[in-house]
């Protein structure tokens, strides 16, 4: 931080007073009026070489507290009251890292069928083509790529231990946990 001029971090330190009531105005509480004039007097002294000596210091204090204010009710506006943490409680996520090893999974188990069932599903599963267009670019018949595309699935359905829907998703254990902490 610069060398403030005294007489400057004098009148200040004068306007706190009225910053402070100001801020008591607009935020309707001694605590958070308080946190306001800090952070005002944190970024006047920081910002100290925008003052321009000769005009309106208060104002220029004033200002900053103001934007401060009005910036904080914009962002406060977007959250959700939670003085309790029950909202928060009831929040739960998955581990980020299962996904990556899900997806090592499933291209290994990929890379073990054989070509042309690999091909297929490919094709009509990732890439989006119906069965007519997958057989069109295979050269071989709709009921060969449906035939392919069934053997595949159910292959990588095998190699991945899926016995349903409900293996997809969370695992068995992060369920329970996650129902347990909602109950």
């Amino acid at each position: 931080m610069s060398t403030v001029d005294p007489s400057l971090r004098d009148d200040i330190i004068a306007a706190i007073p009225n910053l402070r009531a100001f801020a008591i105005s607009l935020s309707g509480s001694v605590d958070r009026a308080d946190d306001l004039v800090q952070e005002t007097l944190l970024r006047a002294f920081a910002n100290i070489s925008s003052f321009r000596p000769g005009t309106n210091l208060p104002a220029w204090l004033f200002t900053i507290l103001r934007n401060l204010f009005r910036s904080e009710y914009r962002k406060r506006r977007r959250e959700v009251p939670d003085s309790d943490g029950a909202f928060a409680a009831t929040l739960t996520t998955n581990p980020d890292q299962t996904t990556h090893l899900d997806f090592e999974d499933f291209r290994i188990a990929l890379d073990k069928l054989p070509s042309d069932q690999r091909e297929a599903l490919v094709l009509v599963g990732a890439s989006g083509f119906s069965y007519e267009e997958a057989a069109e670019i295979c050269e071989c018949a709709v009921g060969t790529i449906k035939s392919r595309v069934n053997r595949a699935r159910k292959r990588l359905g095998e190699l991945l231990a899926i016995e349903g829907d409900d293996d997809f998703g969370p695992d068995k254990t992060t369920r329970a946990v996650q129902a347990a902490e909602r109950a």
